[in-house]
């Protein structure tokens, strides 16, 4: 095994089969355009299961590439979790829902790590798989943007009270997203498209960034998302506090945000100022939303350290409060289905995540040639960017068997083998194939230091 792992440090690593990387690009775009509610009669052969499976299969036979994949601190912190959640089975509330009817989605959720981490291995594998990834993420905002422009579809609705609804923009039919799944959408969108198309110095990807912003920007105005706007203030922060025109920002941003309020509808306008004013007609909802955060809290100690069981967190609720609607938050989720001990362990693999951009940044720092224009390090500015805001916004989400957690810590890893796995000091011989060197040792702690 060592001979083995010496031998690819010397040669590089080995790329997994470009029918392997082709079948997942198409189990991606499956996924998020949801070709089963599009095209009649494909959903009866299963896809995503049946993609799963194969590529789970395809893996397994080209296995002896990845001998060195599982020391990833990220990666080995999530097989600690799946281990807990697999042994944990017999000590929680209701295994046999458990193994009945949540378990598949969590496996399903959770591949999407090992096969962005695994699949995912040169610098042009990642480069498509973000054009895809994308692609079809603004496909997602601007098909039910088009319908309710073109037909005054809306796709979702919300309580205003007096016994009155109003229209929410969600996702197409053929998509599952609600409003604040859509707003999830664009918030996770916004990040990438300032650092790879804003940032790119080609005069296109600065041109669609100006098509595309203020588009998904009205989109986010139509889903009435008070959570998908906090979400944007926090990228928009991290934006901000990495830009060296900030003034100029603010302008621009301010004066987008004047457009936008004067094409709100009163009750727009009312819907995202109940989350500052107590007067609103829809400020009852905010104190609503945060109440039953508590309450989803106080169900998880009934059972604290195993917990109810993957994915039986509405089941939970049923039981304790008649209400069995998904949780609106991750954490409170985390509680009432694995419990403290389960809690512990999600949050050590985010922790391993975020340390993971931390030590990339700094030795993009150290690397000869690495400036803030390239691409390793407008990618992982993105990136960071997304992981703050994906921690904000799952107060507001839930997300233990939903892919975004574990899509995100997939890139992750790749992005740091592809680029950094064979970093080493100056002075020293360089791997074939290893694309960048450290020049110095010094200030790796003084750096991730100054990264906290």
């Amino acid at each position: 095994m060592a001979d083995t792992r010496a031998s690819r440090r010397a040669h590089g690593p080995v790329a997994v089969s470009k029918l392997l990387f082709g079948l997942f690009i198409y189990f991606t775009i499956d996924f998020f355009m949801h070709f089963s509610e599009r095209i009649p009669g494909y959903g009866v052969l299963r896809p995503t299961l049946l993609l799963t499976l194969v590529l789970a299969v395809m893996l397994y036979s080209q296995k002896d590439r990845f001998t060195d994949h599982a020391e990833a601190p990220a990666f080995r912190a999530l097989l600690v979790l799946i281990l807990y959640v697999l042994l944990s089975l017999p000590l929680v509330e209701w295994p046999g829902s458990v193994l009945r009817q949540h378990i598949p989605e969590f496996v399903k959720a959770a591949s999407f790590f090992f096969f962005a981490a695994l699949i995912i291995d040169t610098e042009q594998r990642l480069r498509v798989f973000m054009y895809v990834f994308l692609t079809c993420q603004l496909l997602r905002v601007f098909e039910p943007l088009y319908l309710h422009i073109a037909h005054g579809y809306w796709g979702g609705a919300t309580y205003i009270g007096n016994g009155e609804f109003t229209g929410r923009l969600a996702g197409a039919p053929a998509d599952v997203i609600n409003p604040n799944e859509l707003a999830f959408v664009i918030a996770t969108l916004m990040p990438f498209l300032y650092y790879l198309m804003w940032r790119d110095n080609r005069k296109l990807a600065k041109l669609l960034f100006l098509v595309f912003t203020p588009t998904i920007l009205y989109a986010l105005v139509l889903t009435m998302s008070r959570g998908g706007l906090i979400a944007m203030l926090v990228v928009g922060w991290f934006i901000l506090r990495d830009s060296q025109h900030k003034v100029v920002l603010l302008l621009v941003a301010l004066g987008l945000a004047v457009v936008l309020w004067f094409h709100m509808s009163p009750i727009q306008k009312e819907r995202y100022l109940s989350l500052v004013s107590s007067h609103t007609s829809q400020s009852a909802t905010v104190s609503g939303r945060f109440s039953g955060m508590w309450r989803e809290f106080t169900i998880g100690l009934s059972r604290p350290l195993f917990g109810h069981g993957v994915g039986t967190a509405p089941e939970a609720k049923w039981h304790a409060i008649r209400s069995d609607r998904a949780s609106h938050n991750l954490y409170a989720e985390l509680f009432i289905e694995i419990g403290l001990i389960g809690f512990f362990l999600f949050f050590r693999y985010l922790k391993a995540l975020y340390q993971a951009f931390k030590a990339n940044r700094e030795i993009m720092r150290s690397v000869q040639g690495v400036d803030e224009d390239d691409f390793r390090a407008r990618l992982n500015k993105a990136m960071i960017a997304v992981f703050w805001m994906y921690v904000v916004y799952s107060i507001n989400y839930w997300g233990l068997s939903v892919y975004y957690w574990y899509l995100f810590g997939g890139l992750t890893v790749a992005f740091s083998r592809i680029y950094f796995s064979g970093a080493v000091p100056a002075g020293e011989p360089v791997a074939a194939g290893v694309p960048v060197r450290v020049r110095r040792r010094h200030g790796m702690k003084r750096g991730m230091d100054r990264l906290t």
